[in-house]
């Protein structure tokens, strides 16, 4: 065996010990931004002076459509510290996301109405000095005034409004041009044909080159894709988010759509690290969401059990298995785990790592079947804005 693959093996063992702690109330070894608790942070603020001696290099590369980008990417939504509470500090969000591509991450993720506006000036200042390395993918749509970033009711995609948007965008990137635009959620009052029509012009205009929608309506995909063929569908799935195999990846298989999996570690359930005596810290969104009731979480730690049972099995960690599955499903799949913590970010990069031999995949899946999940994935009022179809024009 080589020194390089000594080395990956030494990581994915060292971080397999958080595997092999029994399952009580008090999990530990958080391994990705998605999980970080209120107290997790009050011993060691996220991103904060944290090393690693031996890290994966992220080798493996795939395709959403006709775009490249690596197996995993680095979804940078939380790093403005508003989402799940404080972060350590902007300089270290600037670090970790040039970390991620010292390791070979080239797809990176964020969105005007994170902040609003400040994880797209943070990840602009990370990444310029590397831009053509890179891919950038970001969203429009959540009704956010492109200066102020004073969010408003509602969703904004107006032909008018969009190519205003992203120009701001382009702006706080630091870059001439988006490589992946997503139209953030489905707006109930403009066509999608519009949509896609006022994107197409931006494209021919060469301020981006892909784009996506973000949790649509199925049929909505189909006619967004006839104006202006999609490279990415990004929606929720995760081991206790399935939704999207019903419909939206057959659709994306049959039109050669790309998929991103957002929150691909279920806001850190399926690591272990939170459980139904998590106690978030005020503000932390997890705390509005039904699936995080105590009652809730407890039928649902049946999928960490399941998980700490393989996690252990395969020498890797909930995360990296939890990842692993995800990308096993197609090869057109790359999720974007969040992480303001270095440790974390390297953790999430060794599910390269993991692979199901044989009949695992099917075993492991069959398992994961015989759980019913407990509770709403997302508070009822933003649930409401998910598998939207547009109006006709």
């Amino acid at each position: 065996m080589s020194d390089n693959n000594n080395s990956r093996r030494r990581f994915l063992l060292g971080a397999a010990g958080i595997a092999s702690t029994p399952l009580v109330a008090g999990l530990v070894g958080c391994t990705s931004d998605d999980q970080v608790t209120a107290a997790d942070r009050s011993v060691a603020p996220a991103g904060g002076g944290e090393t690693a001696t031996t890290a994966i290099t992220l080798a493996a590369r795939r395709r959403l459509g006709s775009l490249e980008v690596s197996s995993l990417g680095l979804g940078c939504q939380t790093m403005p510290g508003n989402l799940y509470g404080p972060v350590s500090s902007r300089e270290n969000m600037v670090g970790i996301i040039r970390t991620a591509v010292d390791q070979g991450v080239t797809f990176f993720d964020t969105a005007e109405v994170y902040g609003p506006l400040e994880s797209e000036r943070i990840l602009g200042e990370a990444l310029q000095p590397v831009r053509d390395r890179v891919v950038i993918a970001t969203k429009f749509g959540m009704n956010v005034d492109p200066q102020t970033g004073e969010r408003g009711e509602g969703f904004n995609s107006r032909p008018d409004h969009i190519p205003q948007a992203v120009d701001a965008m382009l702006q706080r990137l630091r870059t001439d041009h988006i490589d992946l635009l997503y139209q953030h959620r489905v707006d109930p009052a403009v066509p999608i044909e519009d949509v896609a029509g006022a994107v197409k012009e931006l494209i021919t205009a060469g301020k981006v080159r892909h784009w996506g929608l973000s949790e649509p309506g199925v049929q909505t995909i189909r006619r967004a894709h006839a104006v202006q063929p999609l490279t990415a569908i990004q929606n929720e799935y995760n081991l206790l988010w399935r939704g999207s195999e019903e419909q939206v990846l057959p659709l994306c298989e049959e039109l050669g759509i790309g998929f991103v999996p957002w929150a691909p570690l279920s806001y850190g359930f399926t690591t272990g690290t939170i459980n139904p005596y998590t106690r978030f810290a005020e503000g932390d969104f997890r705390a509005m969401v039904p699936r995080h009731s105590r009652e809730n979480m407890a039928a649902n730690m049946a999928v960490v059990q399941l998980l700490h049972d393989w996690s252990v099995r395969k020498g890797a960690t909930p995360a990296q298995l939890s990842l692993a599955w995800l990308q096993a499903q197609k090869p057109w799949i790359v999720p974007i785990p969040s992480a303001t913590r270095t440790l974390h970010l390297l953790e999430n990069i060794g599910a390269e790592e993991v692979t199901f031999a044989g009949n695992e995949l099917q075993e492991f899946t069959t398992a994961l079947n015989a759980i019913e999940i407990k509770g709403e994935r997302l508070p009822a009022p933003v649930l409401a804005g998910t598998g939207v179809e547009a109006p006709m024009p």
